[in-house]
C-alpha cells in the first residue's frame, strides 16, 4: 500500500500525528456532506422516506463487512460512545443471576466514558468496580496486564468493559481470551474499540463479544456526532434509551405513522438513536467506510508498521519506552520519553515545527495512518534528538 494524503484534506505543512484524537477527513467525504447539508437546506421537499433508511442501511452492511457481523440488523447508528454505552447500562439488569453478582471489571487509565457510564447503575444493582491496574513496569507489560484481566473475572463479574486498544498507552488485550473467560462465567463482554476499528483487524464471529461500539471521527475517517455499535442476542428484547418513531416497525411507511407501533425493528434496530438518518454525517460515513473497505484494514495496519519500524528503533535508543509489539497496534503508539523531557513541553516543542501529537499526561501518544509517511516519524524523532542534547 502506498501513501494516501492525496486523497485527505489535511493542510499542507502539517506533519499530523494525532489520528488517535481526530481523524482528517476524506475529500471525497466532504463532498458527500456538502451535497447531504445543500438536500435539507435547499431541497428539502425532495427528501423521501427512503431517505432516511437507505444510506443508514448501507452504512450498516458496510459495517459488518468491515468487522464480519453475519446481520447487518444487529448494528446500531449512535451518536457517541457514551450513547452506545448508555444502552448496556439500560440492559444490565436483565443478566441472568445478576442479584449474585458483586462486580464491574474495568481496567485502569480507562477513557472517561467508560467509568462513568455505569456508575448509577451499579449503585442501583449494588455491584462494585473491579479495576485491573496496568504493571508498573513496561517490559511485559501487555502480557501481565492481559493475564491479570483473565485472572478476575470470576462468577461474581457481571460485565467486563474493556477496549481493543488502550487509548493511551496502545496496549492491545487479548479480546477472544477475555471472551471465552466472560462466557464461562456468566458476564457479558462490552468492548470499546473506538481505536482499533478502521486500522486494525476485527472479528466479531471470532471474538463473540456481546457489544462492541465505536466512534466514528476517529480512525473510520467519519465526521463528529455519529457512530456505531454491535448488539449481540443478549440486547434483542432489551430498554432502549429512547422511543424514535425510526425505531419502530413499519416506520417508513409514512402514510401510516398514527397507526401506532408497539413492535421494534429487528435486533439491535430499537437502539438507533433518534434522527439517525443524518443526511449529513451519514454519507459522509458511509463514503470513508467503503473507502477503509477498498483499501483493506490489515493493508492500512501494515502500512503503519512499515512507516513506524524503524523510527521506533531509534526512539528506544533515545530512551523511549513503548509496549512490546505483540501486544501493540502500529498505529497508537503510547510512548514514554526518555527521563528529564517532559511531556508537555515536547509535545508544545513539536507543534513549533507544526508536528501534532497528543500528551496524555502519563505519556505521549503518536498515532500515524495512511497520510503519514516514515518522514513523518523521523520529524519527531530527529526533535526528540535536539531536546535531548540542549
Amino acid at each position: 500500500m502506498t501513501n494516501q494524503i492525496n486523497l485527505f484534506a489535511l493542510d499542507e505543512g502539517v506533519t499530523y500525528l494525532n489520528g488517535a484524537a481526530y481523524s482528517p477527513m476524506l475529500k471525497s467525504s466532504i463532498e458527500k456532506g456538502s451535497e447531504g447539508m445543500l438536500l435539507k437546506a435547499s431541497r428539502p421537499f425532495s427528501i423521501s422516506p427512503q431517505n432516511h433508511f437507505e444510506t443508514a442501511d448501507h452504512v450498516r452492511q458496510l459495517f459488518s463487512r468491515l468487522i464480519n457481523i453475519k446481520h447487518p440488523q444487529r448494528v446500531a447508528i449512535i451518536t457517541s460512545v457514551s450513547y452506545g454505552l448508555a444502552v448496556v447500562a439500560n440492559n444490565l439488569h436483565r443478566l441472568p443471576a445478576i442479584q449474585q453478582k458483586k462486580h464491574i471489571i474495568l481496567i485502569q487509565d480507562e477513557f472517561p466514558n467508560n467509568v462513568y457510564a455505569f456508575e448509577r447503575i451499579s449503585k442501583e444493582l449494588s455491584l462494585e468496580y473491579l479495576t485491573i491496574s496496568k504493571p508498573e513496569k513496561t517490559e511485559n507489560r501487555g502480557k501481565i496486564w492481559n493475564e491479570r484481566i483473565l485472572n478476575a473475572i470470576t462468577h461474581e463479574t457481571a460485565m467486563i468493559v474493556v477496549p481493543h486498544v488502550h487509548w493511551i498507552y496502545g496496549v492491545k488485550f487479548d479480546l477472544k481470551q477475555i471472551s471465552e473467560r466472560c462466557k464461562a462465567v456468566g458476564a457479558l463482554l462490552v468492548v470499546d474499540a473506538t481505536q482499533s476499528l478502521g486500522a486494525m483487524n476485527f472479528d466479531v464471529e471470532n471474538i463473540q463479544p456481546d457489544a462492541v461500539i465505536t466512534a466514528g471521527y476517529k480512525w473510520l475517517l467519519g465526521p463528529y456526532g455519529i457512530g456505531l455499535a454491535y448488539f449481540g442476542a443478549f440486547f434483542d428484547e432489551g430498554k432502549p434509551v429512547e422511543e424514535s418513531w425510526l425505531n419502530r416497525a413499519n416506520s417508513d411507511n409514512f402514510a401510516r405513522l398514527i397507526n401506532y407501533e408497539q413492535a421494534y425493528r429487528p435486533m439491535a434496530q430499537r437502539y438507533n438513536s433518534g434522527e439517525y438518518s443524518q443526511f449529513i454525517q451519514m454519507p459522509m460515513l458511509e463514503n470513508s467506510l467503503s473507502q477503509i473497505l477498498d483499501w483493506g484494514v490489515d493493508n492500512i495496519q501494515a502500512y503503519c508498521q512499515q512507516i513506524t519500524q524503524k523510527p521506533i528503533e531509534a526512539l528506544v535508543k533515545l530512551g523511549c519506552n513503548l509496549e512490546a509489539e505483540a501486544f501493540r497496534g502500529s498505529h497508537l503508539l503510547g510512548i514514554s520519553l526518555p527521563d528529564g523531557i517532559d511531556n508537555q513541553i515536547f509535545t508544545d516543542t513539536l507543534l513549533k515545527h507544526r508536528i501534532i501529537i497528543s500528551n496524555r499526561a502519563v505519556a505521549i501518544r503518536v498515532s500515524p495512518n495512511i497520510y503519514n509517511t516514515e518522514n513523518d516519524l523521523w520529524a519527531l524523532t530527529e526533535v526528540l534528538e535536539k531536546s535531548l542534547t540542549k
